[in-house]
């Protein structure tokens, strides 16, 4: 981590740790803490994601444009209409030298997948029956119902799988004289497979500086960074001043949840009308405003519109009410909760910091104050009747986001008849059955008023012209592997 100094100061001392110091290595910035290298287990921080799909592999990953590539098995079939996934493994070895066999790929992804009980991901595999070894090299995934994501799951870092505590690569992780951390791709002969001619000329290291957002920005804009990774919505202000002029920002597609979880149901908050006030008064269209980014679009709905299962039967709430209608609808019910002798207190919102989280927070406050509420901003990690989530999907269908909002995973607000739906589709095997009960699930689940949308998530990048291994990503991260290959 780079010291508390000002910018320059900060720049002065990792100097000798960028850019003009190592040759032929790129040198990347990421928002985030040292912490992220010591992360573990099966719930890792987006920065910790990053690194771990650098250093471990499971039996599938992703490009650098988020489509899924060979990794551990390097070719699969589909059969039994898509209730049976046969993985071939590649010919290779464990880090401690141990030759890959199905008994110890099976053994890990059987326990990798058990420690996300739980957890969303958790019930995105739920669908997983058996994990069986066929033969030596062979591991078939039968499943109780078809799951047209599994290989998207499977590539996602927390599957990754690990043998005695250790990845299999494809890079390895050090750190130079000066403390910087050094991914290096490991030479194939390393790890059990043929050895290729170009490997030298080809691969090179990539330099990775986990610094605070502002800092991280700095080191790109002053050229001790090639590519920066890991920007949100609370930090995009950043790079409004000097990437977005210069073409250097980097916007990815993706879909998700951005919006406010309810935490608590104390007092006003008890009641899904009440919830539903707070939805009601949010001015979509002057959040956004605020931070005047052509293309982000508002919305209302749990579920992303874009996603291939949607049937297009649920729009958005409210429609034909303009955000003053809705606005004067949700103060009336305040006005009729405190004509009761009760009382509404400061509503905390817990957010992380950042001048983009500001921006969100400025036009809650005066939305809220329009209604007769008022709010207090706090750290994202403290106790809050409301939280900011800003989360990217992991696959594009009905069931990530339905999954997040799931009983499982959200104590305070849910919809238990949202999930019975939800677990029917699971079980179904026809398509269009399944599809109308994701969207009876949706319908109950935004009834609850639990999850208040916003719009879709950000995810930003900066990255100079022409540096291979990087393109847009559905997903929102980008892998470092790809970025070490030189082309040919």
């Amino acid at each position: 981590m780079i010291p508390r100094y000002t910018v320059a100061a900060a720049l002065a001392l990792v100097l000798s740790a960028c850019g003009q110091s190592r040759d032929g290595t790129l040198e990347i910035a990421v928002m985030g803490d040292a912490a992220a290298l010591k992360e573990s287990g099966q719930r890792l921080s987006p920065p910790a994601q990053l690194l771990r799909s650098a250093t471990h592999e499971g039996l599938v990953g992703f490009d650098e444009q988020g489509r899924v590539v060979p990794a551990l098995a390097d070719r699969w079939i589909v059969t039994d209409n898509g209730q049976s996934y046969i993985f071939r493994l590649r010919d290779g070895t464990w880090p401690d030298g141990k030759r890959i066999t199905a008994d110890g790929a099976a053994l890990a992804l059987r326990k990798t997948i058990a420690g996300l009980k739980g957890r969303a991901l958790g019930l995105d595999l739920a669908a997983i029956d058996e994990v069986r070894v066929m033969a030596d090299r062979v591991i078939e995934i039968d499943l109780s119902s078809p799951v047209p994501e599994l290989l998207t799951l499977l590539a996602q870092p927390e599957l990754a799988l690990t043998w005695r505590g250790k990845g299999t690569g494809p890079m390895a992780r050090g750190e130079d004289e000066d403390g910087a951390q050094i991914y290096t791709l490991i030479p194939p002969e390393q790890r059990g497979l043929p050895k290729q001619p170009d490997f030298a000329r080809r691969a090179r290291k990539l330099a990775v500086t986990l610094a605070s957002p502002d800092k991280a920005v700095a080191l790109f804009n002053d050229g001790y960074a090639d590519v920066l990774l890991g920007g949100r919505i609370d930090t995009i202000p950043l790079a409004g001043s000097i990437g977005l002029t210069r073409g250097n920002v980097q916007l990815d597609p993706v879909i998700g949840l951005f919006g406010l979880m309810v935490d608590s149901t104390q007092g006003f908050l008890g009641a899904a009308a009440n919830r539903e006030a707070l939805a009601m008064a949010i001015d979509r269209d002057a959040v956004l405003g605020r931070f005047n980014i052509g293309g982000w679009q508002p919305t209302t709905r749990v579920v992303s519109p874009d996603v291939e299962d949607d049937l297009g039967t649920i729009g958005e709430r409210w429609q034909g009410m303009s955000s003053e209608e809705r606005q004067a609808q949700a103060a009336a019910r305040v006005a009729v909760w405190k004509s009761g002798g009760r009382s509404v207190p400061t509503l905390n919102i817990a957010m992380p910091g950042g001048p983009g989280s500001s921006l969100v927070f400025q036009q809650l406050q005066t939305d809220f104050a329009r209604i007769g509420l008022s709010i207090r901003r706090v750290g994202e990690r403290d106790r809050a009747d409301l939280r900011l989530i800003d989360v990217a999907a992991r696959y594009g269908r009905a069931t990530w986001f339905l999954n997040q909002l799931s009983c499982t995973v959200q104590k305070s607000v849910c919809s238990p008849v949202g999930d019975e739906r939800v677990a029917e589709a699971r079980k179904s095997a026809d398509p269009a059955a399944r599809a109308a009960l994701l969207a009876e699930a949706e319908a109950e689940i935004t009834a609850a008023n639990g999850f208040i949308p916003i719009a879709r998530p950000l995810r930003w990048s900066m990255v100079r012209s022409g540096t291979p291994g990087f393109a847009a990503s559905p997903w929102g991260w980008h892998p470092l592997p790809p970025m070490a290959w030189l082309p040919r």
